[in-house]
């Protein structure tokens, strides 16, 4: 049952609701996953992706037939080497090895992980992990190669970070190296990816000559999962937003997570918030390349809704306070806008970049950059998708009026009015039934804890109001007169 707080709040927010119910009952995937053909093993695989991942299982899923197990399996194995990684029990000597090798246990059959702390959230994935091992060795081998390849990669770069004192004590340092960082963790998924959609034939083989495209895919994402979560983090003792920027406002990190800081700390994460807004551009760009549906709309949505929680992180003090996160009904809109097309995509970052424009202060240090960049992204989809020329639209209208054929109104669409009408009324039935059920909820248990119901009803009579209106005009106030307890009080 949905809590009061979310009763209300959809109350007040009727277009994320109604955003929720679209997605839910409306909502047909390009592709749909058919559990009937699958063997237990590939049930098996796709039970650790639903326990593993709350974002990207969903999309997985809808993918097309080609693609759907291989990229299953690639997040599957990603997840693992992270899952090593990120445990801090696990010494870095006794680490490292298993991260650099980590691409060559995907061949053993058999193979699992089990030195993982108890608490570790996916630890049940490394314990079984020779299920996917045996998926992994059944795909084709260029999909296993690329595979490989990444996790190669990508066990190396993070050896190297456990090694590296420096970056463990005080956190990444340079621009650089915190671009490095995201390229390791995020960035190189990207390549993965991008590997498999040109061999499967579902993207531009153009995009393996633009790296820097695939890169700004995993970049944008993962920049943004940073900056959300500097709180988060910061009380786990990981600090990943560099020196080179938050020096340039305090002079320890701990001071931007202090109350009476907040205006500087605001200034600092817009200077984030810039540096990640560079990779807007470049990912749209990424879309472009993309042939098949299911393969858009799983590129799609993350990027909508990162360019959304930017949005959301611009310029807020609560990110300081808490983890911060963009609505479900938020999150159901752009779902629906981003499973469309470029075009629409093209919108919904429009409309975002246009909220952190709005939301830029002139006593920010970075507030001119920030402009430029937010206009550096219009500007990019304006050359894609240009719009009405005004002044084209006003001379025409001139030059109707002077040959008295006067000015051209829209035509109305009395269907989409008709359509509009009925889903307002859908939802305000829903909303009422919603309201009936909650009621009749607390009513019925309050009445199987004891409430003595018959006793309102009684002094409810008519018969009784009367005795109610003599009792609330008397100075002495109203007398209970149903209950035997009150006259043993009395």
């Amino acid at each position: 049952m949905p809590s009061a707080s979310s009763v209300v709040y959809y109350l007040t927010h009727p277009g994320e609701l109604r955003s929720i119910i679209q997605w839910k009952t409306w909502h047909n995937a390009v592709h749909e996953r058919d559990e009937t053909k699958e063997t237990e093993n590939q049930k098996k695989c796709f039970h650790y992706l639903n326990k593993t991942s709350r974002s990207f299982a969903a999309v997985i899923q809808e993918l097309h037939p080609e693609l759907l197990m291989p990229v299953c399996l690639f997040y599957l194995i990603l997840r693992g080497l992270d899952t090593i990684e990120d445990d801090t029990s696990i010494s870095a000597k006794k680490k490292e090895p298993t991260l650099r090798n980590f691409y060559t246990y995907l061949e053993l059959d058999g193979w699992n992980y089990t030195e993982n702390r108890p608490e570790e959230k996916d630890r049940d994935l490394l314990v079984h992990f020779d299920c996917v091992v045996r998926e992994f060795k059944q795909q084709k081998q260029e999909y296993r190669d690329i595979i490989a390849d990444i996790t190669k990669r990508m066990g190396n770069g993070m050896a190297d970070y456990c090694l590296n004192a420096e970056f463990n004590e005080k956190g990444v340092d340079t621009i650089r190296d915190y671009d490095m960082y995201c390229y390791y963790v995020a960035g190189l998924v990207g390549e993965g990816l991008t590997s498999m959609f040109v061999e499967s034939k579902f993207g531009n083989p153009a995009l393996l000559d633009r790296p820097h495209l695939q890169v700004s895919m995993g970049l944008f994402l993962q920049k943004t999962n940073i900056i959300r979560d500097i709180k988060e983090d910061f009380e786990d003792n990981r600090r990943f937003w560099p020196r080179e920027i938050w020096s340039n406002h305090v002079d320890n990190f701990s001071d931007l997570l202090k109350p009476e800081n907040r205006e500087i700390a605001l200034n600092c994460s817009s200077e984030m918030v810039l540096n990640a807004l560079d990779h807007a551009d470049e990912c749209l760009f990424y879309l472009a390349g993309l042939r098949e549906q299911s393969v858009f709309n799983f590129c799609a949505i993350p990027q909508s809704m990162a360019i959304a929680t930017l949005a959301l992180c611009f310029r807020n003090p609560k990110m300081f306070e808490r983890n911060v996160k963009i609505t479900k009904g938020e999150a159901c809109q752009l779902m629906l806008e981003s499973t469309q097309n470029l075009q629409v995509v093209c919108d919904v970052f429009k409309k975002y970049t246009r909220i952190i424009r709005r939301k830029n202060v002139p006593q920010d240090p970075n507030f001119l950059k920030i402009s430029i960049a937010c206009g550096k992204i219009e500007q990019f989809i304006e050359s894609i998708f240009p719009s009405a020329n005004v002044k084209e639209i006003v001379a025409k209208g001139e030059l109707q009026r002077k040959l008295g054929l006067g000015a051209v109104t829209p035509k109305k669409d009395d269907k989409k009015d008709d359509a509009q009408w009925w889903d307002s009324l859908y939802l305000f039935l829903m909303v009422m039934g919603l309201i009936v059920v909650v009621f009749g909820s607390m009513t019925l248990t309050a009445w199987a804890l004891g409430a003595r119901f018959d006793l309102i009803f009684k002094d409810l009579m008519p018969s009784n109001w009367g005795q109610l209106k003599q009792d609330f005009v008397s100075h002495d106030g109203p007398r209970i007169t149903s209950s035997p307890v009150a006259h043993q009080e009395l």
